[in-house]
């Protein structure tokens, strides 16, 4: 029997998201200069993953 697809490794998933939890939007802001120490975590601008 073979094993399903979801139950395989997450090495063999290998799909691009196209949505980022809050602390990678927090780094690609860092990153980008729009981001400064103090800012809420909360309201982030929309932010595209890194390619």
């Amino acid at each position: 029997m073979s094993m399903h697809r979801s139950l395989k490794g997450a090495d063999k998933v290998a799909a691009k998201r196209n949505v980022l939890k809050r602390f990678e939007r927090i780094e690609v802001l860092k990153g980008n200069g729009r981001w400064k120490e103090g800012d809420r975590g909360r309201g982030l601008p929309k932010t595209k993953p890194p390619v």
